[in-house]
């Protein structure tokens, strides 16, 4: 779609060449038009966020899953070709700029190479940071 801006997120749109997913409607609708391979890595992205953040509700916003926490947006994350994205807010990178050394960031997002082992402990870390944020 040439010359359609980025999302508010700081993410252009995904191609329709394979590099992710549209923007979707609903969870299941994004995780469905996902390759398995992206699906599975995706899938074990949602559950270490799930499990720092039990009581989060899970939905779409910029056409991308979120997780809300008391009714307000806590992260959001989406899948590409070559790796996840968790996008924690800008404070939340700046402050752990030291742990997130060797992963690819910018202003609010952290990338995940795909194809290595997700760090559950720091993306739990980052979620529970970005908790106490929104409840400070």
């Amino acid at each position: 779609m040439k010359g359609r801006p980025a999302s508010r997120t700081g993410t252009a749109p995904a191609s329709r060449k394979g590099k992710g997913p549209r923007k979707a409607a609903s969870v299941a609708a994004y995780v469905a038009s996902l390759p398995p391979a992206q699906r599975r890595s995706f899938q074990q992205l949602r559950r270490v966020i799930r499990a720092a953040a039990p009581g989060a509700e899970e939905g779409i916003s910029y056409g991308i899953p979120a997780f809300r926490l008391d009714g307000r947006l806590l992260v959001w994350c989406a899948a590409f070709q070559e790796h996840l994205s968790l996008f924690p807010g800008a404070d939340v990178v700046r402050r752990h700029a030291a742990a997130l050394k060797g992963y690819s960031t910018s202003k609010g997002t952290i990338r995940f190479p795909r194809d290595a082992k997700l760090p559950a402990g720091l993306i739990q870390k980052l979620v529970r940071a970005r908790i106490a944020e929104l409840r400070s």
